[in-house]
Order: structure tokens, then sequence, then C-alpha cells
């Protein structure tokens, strides 16, 4: 057997007992590399703009965006609270008016009882203390989130070094190919993600704002963030949007449909097309079996990481699988390895 295929085998084997052993922390350093793709995609732009060295183009754009956060925040923060707290107001009357609604139906008081808060509490609290425990589970995995993106950022090189280092020589330099493949992936992913938040937000709350829903910053405010799951977020944020008009009567629901239809349709078809690149581009169904699977098995972060995973999965398996083994590509035209 080849070193080639050794370390291909060895790999993958690795890669498989880790997703079998410990998943969860697979995804929490996925998660920290994607913030690192992140910082070090608006570190170079700092750095090709400014010409400092890049760990002070890095620390720049971390300044940068953090005063951009602070100006957002000194700006929306009254209106954002206010608005925030009228919603946390009017949402249990609203959820109050709902269940009467359901109520009325001889099916109602059955799906009700389903669904009733005191399912999920147990008689020890267990459900108080697990809510605590992911909290602090969370921040820290958050912390960890942080540390990892900004050491990548910082020193991408050191990485790929020890990524390369695991391969048989011969394969090395189609390993810098891949690997630069899949950092272009989720570049790509990341800034087509920020600019449909950005336009997703900005027309939800010009929309409702002018058909007079109440709230329609928040409303938008968490359009755009929900908009980072696809598919499933948009049905989510639309969820207190018609809540809220649901006292109003038909028309004023129907209205809020109407917005939210249009302003996704516009960013599916419209926005989304334009700013993902052709390799980033996820047919819908899989995006959609994706976000089921990594949401049933993980939770949360499986569901926020479902498609930069499945981009990823997807260039990797056209990159590494097909164009390399099935279609016998550089990696193989490169001659036997003479070190066998």
């Amino acid at each position: 057997m080849s070193r080639r295929t050794v370390s291909l085998t060895v790999l993958a084997l690795v890669l498989a007992l880790l997703i079998l052993v410990a998943p969860d922390v697979l995804l929490v350093i996925f998660a920290g590399v994607l913030f690192g793709v992140f910082l070090s995609a608006g570190g170079g732009l700092v750095q090709r703009v400014t010409g400092l060295q890049r760990g002070a183009g890095i620390a720049l754009f971390i300044v940068l965006v953090l005063l951009a956060l602070t100006g957002a925040f000194l700006a929306f923060a009254p209106a954002m609270f206010e608005q925030a707290d009228a919603l946390a107001r009017q949402l249990p009357p609203a959820f109050e008016d709902l269940r009467d609604r359901i109520s009325a139906y001889s099916w109602g008081p059955t799906l009700l009882s389903r669904l009733a808060p005191s399912r999920l509490l147990s008689s020890d609290g267990g459900f108080a203390s697990t809510a605590v425990s992911a909290t602090f589970g969370a921040l820290g995995n958050v912390v960890i989130i942080l540390f990892i993106g900004l050491y990548t950022a910082v020193d991408p090189g050191l990485y790929r070094r020890g990524l390369r280092a695991l391969l048989a020589p011969p394969l090395r330099p189609r390993g810098d190919e891949v690997l630069a493949i899949a950092d272009g992936t989720l570049r790509g992913w990341l800034g087509g993600q920020i600019i449909s938040m950005t336009v997703v937000g900005v027309l939800t709350w010009l929309g409702l704002w002018l058909i007079g829903i109440p709230l329609a910053f928040i409303l938008g405010l968490i359009a755009a963030l929900l908009t980072f799951i696809p598919n499933i977020g948009p049905v989510l944020s639309a969820v207190p949007a018609l809540l809220l008009a649901l006292p109003e009567g038909a028309e004023q629901v129907g209205l809020v449909l109407a917005v939210f239809l249009t302003v996704q349709t516009f960013e599916s078809y419209l926005v989304t097309p334009l700013i993902q690149k052709e390799r980033v581009a996820l047919p819908p169904a899989l995006i959609i079996s994706a976000q089921l699977l990594m949401g049933v098995l993980f939770g949360l972060m499986g569901l926020l990481l479902a498609t930069p995973l499945a981009a990823l999965a997807l260039a990797l398996v056209r990159e590494v699988y097909v164009h390399d083994y099935l279609e016998e590509g550089p990696a193989k035209a490169q001659g036997p390895d003479r070190a066998d």
C-alpha cells in the first residue's frame, strides 16, 4: 500500500473516530474556524487598504467592528429596548388569543394539552437545571469559538502546514489547492449570508412599518438574525409578526404574510443568486435535509452550522472524490509514489 493511500486512510479514520466520539467538539471547532475565516477576510481587506501587517490588520478590523456595533447599539438601543419590552408585553395576549381560537375547534383542547409547557417541567426542577447548565455550556463554547477564530485568523499558515504535513509528499500540492477551495467556499458563504441578513432585515422593517405593524424595527432585527438559518429561519421570524397582527383581523394577517413572502422571494430569487458564487450555491433540498439531520443530531448548534457544513462538504466531495478519484484528476496524474 502506498504512502499516499495510507495517509488518506489514516486521515479518514481519525475524522470518523472524532465524529463518533466527540461530534460536539468538532462542531465547536468548525464554528471557531468559520469565525476565523470571517476575521481573516475582514483583516485581509484592512491590510490591503492600509498596508499594515496581518496581525495589526485583524486587530484594527476587530476594533472597527466593535466600534460599529457600539455605535449601532447607542443609536438604536432606546428604540430597540422599548420595542423589545413592548413585544414581550404584547406576545402573551397574542398567544392567549391564538389559544382561544384553537380551543373553539373540537380538536383544539387535545392539541393544546400536548403542547402544554408543563410537559417540559419535571417535579425535581430538571428543566431549570438543564437550562442553567445549557446556558453556561453555551457561554463556554462561545469563548472557545472566539479564541479558535482569533488564533486561526492571525496565523492560518501554521494550521495549514500542520494539515499538509499529514499528507504524503505527492499529495501536498493538491492538499494546498483543496484547502484554498475550502477557504474560498466558506468566505463566499459568509459574505452571502451577511448581505442577505442585511437586506432581509431592512426590507422586513420597512414593509411592516408601511402596513402599520407595531414594533417593526425589532421584528426586522429578528428577521435579519434568523436569516442565518436558511429556509427555517424565515418561517420562525414571521411568527411574532403574525401573532401581533392576529387581533387586528384576517386582512392584517394577510398583509404581514405578503410582506414576509415578498421579502423572502426577493432574497431567494434575486439577492442570493447574485451574491453567492456558483460553487457555494446549494440545492434547497440538500439544505433542508442537512438542517433536519444536524438539528436532530446536535440541536441548535447543528442547525446553525448545517448550511456552511453542507457547502464545505459538497465542495470537498466535488474536489476530492469526484475530481481526484472518480475522474482521476491531478492527484493521480502526478505519477507513482516513488517511496513505496
